[in-house]
């Protein structure tokens, strides 16, 4: 009998034996062989509700093992009676919420597992583009009748190839070290003009060679991580110094309140097309008036630094023209 491989049944029925052996034989000698029997029978009775409601445990559990094992092969719900009081009761509770928790995880490591296919899809295709350019400039260099000008303008274009691959290749690290959540951002109070000097101090001479006007205004502090916010304001910059025409201005105004710090940066370009608005944030993506050496991560980087410290960035058209990118930082938490 398969009952009576449970170690817990075995030790009622010697317990059982044990004591009902015992007191028939001493009523049969106390009294007469009648109450012996009623004895017996009675401790049979009992027995018997005994193994009863041990089958019954012992089938709740099987039922239960045998979901699990259904939901480890493949199945998606789990089936269960209603749970009652009483520790059964309880385990099936807690193998419900457990079902559950599986079942999300699952769900998760499924759109994971999408999105790394496509950003890998992604990555490549971005890479390749330059990777060939870079294999015919190689070839070019090889020929033998080029001329020491064309040769110094194909290595310029070779080196400016190799810079945009390097670009690219660190500005995926950084993303991949942010959603990994490795990065240990600091908590400073900074200065908001400090913030927004050190943010453009590398854009200000393509600015000027370019003849774009550069304004800033700001009062207030900021407070987050000084190098990794100016990475995410510098990478807005830039966007909006590759469509901002000559004779253009940027204009960034910053400034403190007791919810959170603002920073909104401007420009008078041709601005954002509709069809891009919803999109630009996203990884890899290129708008319509998309620069030809961009490769659509930039912004995406500036986002996910945004929101790691708490942060809300927005994209809108001015409506005096151009496009303009407000940033929200939110005091209390990170």
């Amino acid at each position: 009998m398969k009952l009576l491989r449970n170690p817990d049944v075995r030790l009622g029925s010697w317990v059982m034996a044990a004591l009902t052996i015992p007191g028939c034989g001493f009523a049969w000698y106390r009294w007469d062989l009648d109450t012996a029997i009623c004895l017996l029978l009675l401790c049979i009775l009992f027995y018997g509700v005994f193994l009863g409601a041990a089958a019954w445990r012992y089938r709740r559990i099987r039922t239960m093992g045998e979901e699990i094992d259904r939901i480890l092969h493949g199945g998606t719900q789990i089936f269960l009676d209603s749970c009652q009081e009483g520790e059964l009761g309880i385990l099936e509770s807690e193998i419900q919420k457990m079902t559950v928790r599986l079942r999300e995880q699952h769900h998760s490591l499924l759109e994971e597992k999408v999105h790394l296919a496509d950003s890998l899809a992604d990555i490549s295709h971005q890479i390749r583009t330059p990777l060939t350019s870079i294999n015919l400039l190689v070839q070019l260099l090889g020929e033998e009748n080029q001329s020491p000008q064309r040769k110094t303008q194909l290595l310029r274009e070779l080196r400016s190839l190799l810079q945009r691959i390097d670009w690219l290749i660190t500005v995926l690290l950084k993303m991949s070290k942010l959603d990994a959540g490795v990065v240990q951002l600091k908590q400073e109070k900074i200065p908001l003009e400090s913030l927004l000097h050190k943010a453009a101090e590398p854009l200000l001479v393509p600015m000027e060679l370019r003849d774009i006007a550069f304004y800033t205004e700001s009062q207030g502090y900021f407070y987050g991580d000084m190098e990794w916010t100016c990475e995410a304001l510098g990478n807005v910059l830039k966007n909006c110094m590759e469509h901002t025409p000559a004779g253009g201005e940027i204009r960034i105004t910053a400034q403190e309140n007791p919810l959170y710090t603002q920073i909104v940066v401007g420009d008078n370009g041709p601005g954002i097309a509709p069809e891009d608005l919803p999109h630009i944030f996203q990884r890899f993506y290129r708008g319509k008036n998309a620069s030809g050496s961009g490769f659509g991560v930039g912004l995406a980087l500036a986002r996910t630094i945004v929101i790691s410290q708490n942060g809300t960035i927005k994209a809108e058209n001015n409506p005096r023209g151009g496009a303009r990118f407000t940033i929200r930082f939110y005091k209390g938490a990170v």
